[in-house]
């Protein structure tokens, strides 16, 4: 085969591969910002997450696991650390006294808006060379992405 195009099977597997690496890459390229404003305020990527789910709720310590996909033991010793730091508090939930939720403090909403700030103006240069429409076109097809699908 002296052909320069390739075989119907290279080119079926070529764009899920070029798909994949693109989104690596992406995640990538975020993780390293993530890592990066973590290390401006001494924080580990999954302390910014932590805050960032704090951001706009006050979840139980299950639901805060369950949005961190981590354990009851790893969300517990993560709390307990932030807590140390005065970044958040936890408080038994009045209307179920076996429940704590999670909250944050002064101290970390501080924190939390400076690393925002930082990370929108890091992600915002990320996609500074897409066009408006194009930018539009990215938050759409993420936004469908992540929509849950039924297991069914």
């Amino acid at each position: 085969m002296t052909s320069t195009q390739p075989a119907a099977h290279e080119t079926e597997v070529a764009p899920a591969n070029a798909t994949v690496d693109a989104l690596v890459q992406l995640s990538f390229r975020v993780h390293q910002i993530l890592g990066r404003m973590g290390a401006e305020h001494d924080l580990s990527v999954v302390q910014i997450r932590m805050l960032g789910v704090l951001r706009d709720r006050e979840p139980s310590m299950l639901a805060l696991a369950g949005h961190l996909g981590l354990d009851k033991s790893s969300t517990t010793g993560l709390v307990s650390r932030a807590e140390k730091r005065d970044l958040v508090q936890r408080a038994r939930d009045p209307r179920d006294g076996r429940s704590v939720s999670v909250s944050l403090t002064a101290h970390g909403r501080a924190i939390v808006n400076a690393c925002a700030h930082g990370i929108e103006r890091e992600i915002a240069g990320l996609v500074a060379p897409l066009s408006d429409r194009a930018r539009q076109q990215l938050v759409s097809s993420i936004s469908e992405i992540l929509v849950p699908r039924d297991a069914s």
